[in-house]
């Protein structure tokens, strides 16, 4: 089954990959026309879902390192899964909100400044 499942996988990955990048760096230029509480929502809503499962964690004991892990992985949740859903299922929803705010404004934000202040809080709050 390798040949099967394990390198046609990673194939089939990239190509997917590929086709995501490439829909994301088109629309792009859309999102400048976008209302400015979209933006907001866009870089705000990674801390609001990061501060549920943290507070969850500071109400049950949870170590540093594995809180921050599950911060990390509620905030990045749906950057692939959600873009290729939406893209199927609602063919008529503007590419520029599924695909542009996710993978092009609030994943970048989190790389460069979430990741490490997810991580640095967590460890301030779950000590």
């Amino acid at each position: 089954m390798q040949p099967l499942s394990g390198d046609l996988f990673k194939g089939m990955l990239a190509f997917f990959l590929l086709d995501m990048g490439l829909l994301t760096s088109r629309n792009m230029a859309q999102l400048k026309g976008l209302p400015l509480r979209l933006l907001v929502y866009g870089i705000g809503a990674p801390l609001v879902h990061g501060a549920l499962p943290l507070a969850l964690e500071a109400a049950v004991g949870m170590l540093a390192g594995n809180g921050a892990l599950r911060v990390v992985l509620a905030v990045s949740a749906s950057y692939i899964a959600v873009p290729a859903v939406l893209r199927r299922a609602m063919p008529e929803a503007s590419p520029s909100l599924y695909f542009g705010m996710p993978l092009g404004l609030t994943s970048p934000f989190n790389i460069l400044l979430g990741i490490p202040l997810y991580v640095a809080v967590a460890h301030r709050v779950l000590g």
